[in-house]
């Protein structure tokens, strides 16, 4: 992000303390206790992440909705359901790619994160990261765009173009929720995932 917004001492020494798990599974255990914003106290549960931990293509959407806060896996509800369908499209499923979200808790009303809560959940995020080793992403939406290509730039702006993060290639689409209000948009999407999935094969991802 542009600026770092100041947190609570209490915050910054949930973010901030002490060595992760060098694993996912113990990543996980230790994300589901996570104190570090205000977001602890409304979930029902942490939403850490989905799929093979040796996958080569990691999709990041913003944050969970309802159904993800209930279940605890990202991407279940109808927007998760049209992302299997599209990842059914190009021969990929939730088995053999890695699904996470920018933050690991719901926000209340499916409101956009806050600058405070993407910075307290960053620790997760980059040890998540760190673990993966992608070798291409694909951000989902607007939110999950800015957060990890650091910029304001409308989604508009940065799809249909390759970025860059960590030295991993990044691919830009819209998040399956904003094609089911704009079903106008799901041929363009069609065929980014189309392009990802040929650039992917193209470098043995």
């Amino acid at each position: 992000m542009q600026s770092s917004p100041q947190m609570s001492d209490e915050s910054v020494a949930c973010v901030e303390s002490g060595p992760l798990p060098d694993n996912l599974a113990g990543l996980r255990i230790a994300a589901s206790t996570c104190t570090a914003c205000g977001l602890s106290a409304s979930r029902n549960q942490v939403v850490f992440g989905v799929g093979a931990e040796r996958a080569d293509v990691l999709f990041i959407g913003e944050a969970p909705g309802e159904q993800e806060d209930v279940q605890g896996e990202p991407f279940v509800g109808r927007a998760g359901q049209l992302l299997n369908q599209m990842l059914a499209a190009v021969q990929w499923s939730r088995d053999n790619v890695y699904i996470m979200n920018v933050i690991k808790c719901r926000p209340p009303g499916n409101r956009d994160p806050k600058p405070e809560e993407v910075l307290a959940c960053s620790r997760w995020f980059d040890a998540q990261w760190e673990l993966l080793q992608p070798k291409v992403v694909c951000l989902l939406g607007r939110v999950a765009a800015q957060r990890v290509l650091e910029t304001d730039a409308p989604l508009s702006a940065l799809r249909g173009h390759w970025h860059e993060y960590r030295g991993v290639p990044v691919w830009v689409t819209y998040h399956p929720a904003y094609l089911l209000r704009s079903p106008s948009k799901k041929a363009v999407a069609w065929q980014d995932f189309r392009q990802l999935a040929a650039r992917c094969r193209s470098s043995g991802a």
